[in-house]
């Protein structure tokens, strides 16, 4: 053990202030399910999206990074930085969309666009498929790295680590429900941000290090700072930038960053007081996941380049480790065992914050799914509000226990990352379609996830000597064309399914005219009012301003003044040219 009395305080006060807030909020969330899964609807922006971002601080993402700047460099970030893209097109299209649908979880969406047995089905299925096992992927993904940190940081044996990590989230999550993560979230969120910043402060005037200037001119992290990749080398260039820029974002499902959204990130903007706070809550989700956060990890990857060059020199710092955990990504928790006392209580702290509001969060998301998408619709349509929020808190504890069984068979987290990317390569242009084109129906969505699915066990178990961009696009390409043909070969949804929905939803367009036109006259939307395209120029905006901050903090961190001078202004004429447009578009509605 390295931490001290100190270290100790400060993180068992953290745990005891998160049983505080599970106790504390227990009583309003065991009311009913809404409750429970939504927080009655009300929740403010502020409060979601902090809790989005909470959730996507997890303590697997500092690894992640980790993993990806000592492989390929900082410009290596673009396998998820390209996913803003997506992110952008969820605020500005599709947040209003998910807030007007009504829906508890993004699952009932399938019975409210879709019609008959098939939606049912795809619905049912669904919940278990995403609710359970691919939900207990990701947490597993999430509790590697918390065994990586257990293991370096504490000597902790990996069941030591889960045990203690999780037995706390799990009490608070399944006591307190969404207002109880929320709540927490906030919390974490601020413990997180000033955990990862002390440490990037701390490592980089190590000793090893030199300080930062030292850090940019050392020859291991000179040749990593270019944010692209070079041009002139394809084998770098395409699977790191114009794969993940051209085709990454918009046609591939991962956690948090869904095409069209959906998941926790949906379940958020259901809980939001009206559309407004549910689009406001995604844009500032966006903006610190992408821009204020990722430079503490990047620098922290950097300077573990100095101290630990390769598998090697990890390897012999822990010899006692399982040769199984030694991977890049075990850079970032060895680099925290240089912290003097007190701040490394904080930091770890921090990682603990981030591990349990990721955990939190899927928690009672993949709970949301078991209970109101196959328990209540399937098994027992009587049950009464107690008996949900009972089996919302014991799937809770069982979701955990899986997921603390397969943490102990994965080895490391961009592993894991590319494994997700696969199952859901091809599932995203189907995501967006569904709004805005009446012809998706039901055979699409089960053609798209039982192709994608089968398609990355092949390449998964198959000996295939494929690069994993290159397994990517051939899972994308196979999978878009079988739901494009299942869209036009199975049965269109039922019409007064499709009329019902454009009633509700509101999303007009080209794609809705078929079915709009057989409308009463008073609850058709003239293609005038259709929002998409002003959408659509909002979104690339957006990104502007994003990258624009991205970047500028990264030219300087580099010295680099000018050019960081101009990403900011840049990134400053976008925020205006969004106030005033959102300013527009409240003085018109």
């Amino acid at each position: 053990m390295i931490l001290s009395t100190l270290d100790w305080a400060i993180v068992v006060a953290f745990f005891v202030f998160s049983l505080v807030v599970g106790v504390a909020t227990s009583r309003r969330a065991g009311k009913n399910a809404g409750e429970f899964f939504l927080s009655g609807r009300q929740m403010p922006w502020w409060l979601l999206g902090v809790s989005m971002v909470a959730t996507t601080f997890s303590s697997d993402t500092p690894n992640l990074v980790t993993d990806i700047v000592r492989k390929h460099g900082v410009s290596g970030n673009w396998l998820w930085w390209a996913f803003l893209l997506t992110g952008m097109l969820t605020v500005f299209v599709y947040a209003k969309l998910w807030r007007r649908s009504g829906v508890l979880t993004d699952l009932e969406f399938y019975e409210l666009r879709y019609s008959g047995r098939s939606a049912a089905f795809l619905r049912g299925f669904r919940a278990i498929y995403l609710g359970v096992f691919f939900n207990v992927m990701i947490m597993a993904t999430v509790s590697l790295a918390a065994i990586k940190i257990g293991s370096v940081t504490l000597g902790l044996k990996p069941l030591e680590t889960l045990v203690i990590a999780s037995v706390v989230t799990v009490i608070y999550s399944s006591l307190g429900g969404l207002r109880s993560v929320l709540l927490t979230d906030f919390a974490l969120f601020v413990v997180a941000m000033v955990g990862s910043l002390a440490a990037a402060w701390v490592v980089v005037r190590l000793p090893e290090v030199g300080g930062l200037e030292a850090l940019l001119e050392n020859d291991m992290v000179r040749r990593r700072l270019d944010f692209v990749p070079d041009l002139s080398d394809p084998e770098t260039f395409v699977p790191l930038f114009l794969m993940p820029l051209a085709v990454q974002w918009w046609s591939t499902w991962y956690p948090g960053a869904e095409p069209g959204g959906g998941g926790y990130i949906a379940q958020r903007m259901l809980a939001a007081r009206n559309e407004e706070h549910a689009a406001s809550a995604t844009l500032f989700f966006n903006i610190a996941h992408y821009a204020l956060r990722p430079w503490p990890w990047i620098i922290v990857a950097l300077a573990s380049l100095v101290v630990f060059p390769d598998l090697a020199a990890l390897s012999a710092a822990f010899p006692e480790l399982d040769a199984n955990l030694v991977d890049h990504d075990l850079a970032y928790p060895a680099m925290l065992r240089r912290l003097p006392h007190g701040l490394l209580g904080i930091v770890m702290a921090s990682l603990i914050a981030a591990y349990m509001s990721t955990i939190s969060t899927h928690l009672n998301w993949g709970s949301s799914y078991i209970v109101n998408d196959f328990y209540l619709r399937f098994l027992r349509p009587e049950a009464s509000e107690r008996a949900l929020v009972l089996l919302g808190r014991v799937s809770t504890a069982l979701l955990m226990l899986v997921t603390a069984c397969l943490a102990l068979y994965l080895h490391s987290a961009l592993q894991a990352f590319q494994i997700l990317l696969q199952i859901g390569a091809g599932t995203g242009l189907l995501f967006i379609m569904r709004w805005f084109w009446w012809r998706v129906n039901a055979a699409s969505e089960i053609t798209a996830m039982v192709v994608s699915f089968a398609i990355a066990v092949y390449f998964q178990l198959g000996d295939s000597a494929l690069p994993p961009h290159v397994q990517l696009l051939v899972g994308v390409s196979i999978t878009t064309v079988s739901w494009l043909l299942a869209a036009f070969i199975a049965p269109p949804t039922e019409r007064t399914r499709l009329a019902a929905f454009c009633r509700k939803v509101r999303p007009g367009g080209p794609g809705w005219r078929t079915v709009e036109r057989e409308l009463p006259p008073e609850d058709r939307r003239p293609d005038a009012a259709w929002d998409v395209p002003g959408g659509l120029l909002n979104m690339a905006i957006g990104c502007a301003l994003v990258y624009g901050t991205l970047f500028a903090t990264g030219y300087f961190i580099k010295g680099n003044l000018g050019s960081a001078l101009v990403l900011l202004a840049i990134a400053v004429l976008a925020s205006f040219w969004l106030i005033r447009r959102k300013s527009r578009t409240a003085s018109m509605a």
